[in-house]
């Protein structure tokens, strides 16, 4: 890949990281007032004073001291929350990843040049995958710019876990490889692994220190489908990676004990691969107004041709539409939309066709990965797939546009897009539920070293009495408008606040983190029943995403067995 020395004055990838900001840590008492603001549309009088007084006591006893270790830590990492955030959100975590942990989401290209059509899957996918290579050269030549909101830089440090990255599973917890490495770092493995019925592929993405072009990948696809079409399904090893995460772990090790040379070569083959892309059989058939089937399916698909560890598997489907699915644990949704918006771009822009040459090189192809099994990775096989349907079973997903109005109209009467939506999504709870619904919107940190996501709680004590004020009948509506601004201003302050790393969710997480670390008992805040009822300790019953202004939409699983999982984008007319 050359280099582009008229673009050397540009800003690189990672040139500000080792400037960010450390992560700050709030003022216990700050957190401590957020906190019993929080918690008080869910209590009763009685239930509240208990409260209040359990947390004078935890601020003036056990909880002065655990904050005072926590300061100390901060004075040592640059970001005091990264790895406890991982290990405890995600790496200890031992539920199912595929299906409770990953987030999916089908691709936009069929609101344009790409509607579904049958037999223009491999074509198609050969297009996208080059554009996807593209965006891996971006960022290992790091030319892809630095993200700002508004003049503040943004920690891009996620966007090395795009490409090369895989968790491997643990018997008590997980750990996550990471092969990415940029130009000036050195070499980076450039292959990819293309799964299809149960059967492993894989081919060097990269010839001659040039990108395979589409009509190259084209081929390579080509011949993976022609191995694959009238022959018996593979073992499906792949579906392993949906198990409960100490199965896994403990399937994983009985895997390579069986032939330790062979089995351990493909499964670092494919953990160091850029992504993985999954051929398909299904045809999800949706519309721009309707993306119901292609999410189903992307969320809860075929688990024998996707690698669920993976951070990008890239799913063709075989109506020519795309989807995705990708772990969660290195990186968050942002990093992804924001490549396949660049993706939605670039295919828009080319009307979804190659304009270059047609010329394939003499690539070597594709070869495929047996591995050594037997009759117990048979049945844990079967076990895997077994758990992943029932659990899929208990999903119910719709993925509907509302055409009505967009972006346009909320901005034109001065309130903020996001916060509409929340609050409307709080009314809509609230009515059918007829009480308050515990709620976590995901805030961004990433002004700071390292920063990911904080919570902001949306169902604050304003959203509740203006839902009551919408649902009272004896209400004008001007006091019906002066509970709406008061519901939008407390939101509008919470996700500030959050976004500059004074929420308060991940500071108590930190000092329960130290309170077990030490070997302490759980202070009684956490055993609270009002904790749990508010959604402390991830028990939230709605749980909620803006995935922005662009055409990505995005999509996980609910946060408990009876809750929501809503996710959103917002368009100009929608």
């Amino acid at each position: 890949m050359d280099n582009h020395p008229s673009e050397s004055l540009a800003e690189r990838t990672f040139q500000y990281q080792s400037s960010m900001p450390s992560l700050p840590v709030p003022s216990l008492e700050m957190s401590l007032s957020k906190y019993l603001n929080a918690v008080r549309p869910f209590a009763r009088e009685d239930e509240f004073k208990a409260t209040v007084d359990i947390v004078r006591t935890f601020q003036e006893g056990v909880g002065k001291e655990l904050h005072h270790k926590l300061l100390q830590r901060a004075e040592t990492k640059k970001n005091w929350l990264e790895e406890w955030w991982l290990d405890a959100a995600y790496l200890e975590v031992r539920v199912p990843s595929q299906l409770n942990v990953n987030f999916c989401g089908p691709a936009p290209y069929l609101e344009h040049c790409w509607p579904p059509e049958e037999g223009t899957q491999l074509q198609r996918a050969s297009i996208s995958t080059w554009h996807t290579l593209q965006y891996w050269d971006l960022i290992r030549t790091e030319r892809l710019p630095p993200q700002k909101s508004g003049n503040t830089v943004l920690d891009m440090d996620q966007f090395r876990m795009l490409f090369n990255t895989c968790k491997v599973p643990g018997v008590k917890k997980d750990t996550i490889r990471n092969y990415f490495k940029t130009e000036r770092e050195g070499p980076c493995p450039s292959h990819l692994i293309v799964i299809c019925r149960g059967r492993i592929f894989t081919f060097d993405a990269v010839c001659d220190g040039q990108i395979l072009t589409p009509p190259e990948l084209l081929r390579q696809l080509i011949y993976v489908k022609q191995c694959c079409e009238g022959e018996p399904e593979g073992d499906g090893v792949a579906a392993l990676t949906s198990e409960e995460r100490t199965r896994w772990a403990l399937a994983r090790e009985h895997l390579i004990s069986i032939d330790p040379q062979h089995n351990g070569t493909i499964l670092e083959t494919i953990q160091s691969s850029l992504f993985v892309v999954s051929l398909d059989e299904t045809t999800p058939y949706s519309t721009p107004d309707n993306y119901t089937s292609l999410t189903t399916e992307a969320l809860t698909g075929n688990p024998a041709i996707r690698w669920g560890d993976k951070s990008y598997n890239a799913l063709s489907f075989a109506d020519g539409t795309f989807g995705s699915t990708c772990d969660h644990a290195p990186y968050d949704g942002i990093v992804l939309i924001s490549m396949c918006w660049h993706l939605d771009q670039k295919i828009k822009d080319t009307e979804g066709k190659w304009r270059g040459s047609e010329t394939v090189r003499p690539v070597p192809r594709p070869e495929e990965m047996v591995f050594t099994v037997d009759e117990k990775v048979h049945s844990d096989i079967r076990h895997a797939k077994r758990q992943y349907y029932e659990s899929a079973q208990d999903m119910q997903i719709v993925c509907y546009a509302f055409t009505a109005f967009g972006k346009a109209a909320i901005k034109q009467k001065k309130l903020h897009p996001d916060t509409f939506v929340q609050l409307a999504m709080q009314l809509a709870y609230q009515k059918m539920h007829k009480r308050p619904g515990s709620c976590y919107e995901t805030a961004m940190t990433r002004k700071f070293y390292h920063g990911r996501t904080e919570t902001m709680r949306p169902c604050t004590q304003e959203a509740v009495n203006w839902c009551k004020a919408m649902m009272d009948n004896t209400c004008d509506v001007d006091a019906r408008r002066k509970a709406m601004r008061l519901a939008f201003i407390k939101h509008n302050k919470l996700m500030a606040e959050a976004q500059e790393g004074k929420g308060f969710d991940r500071h108590l997480l930190g000092l329960y983190l130290i309170a077990k670390e030490e070997g302490q008992p759980t202070p009684e805040l956490f055993l609270d029943p009002l904790y749990a009822k508010s959604g402390g300790g991830g028990n939230f019953v709605l749980s909620s995403s803006l995935a922005g202004y662009t055409t990505v939409l995005g999509a996980g699983a609910p946060m408990v067995h009876r809750g929501y999982g809503f996710f959103y984008r917002i368009r100009d007319d929608r």
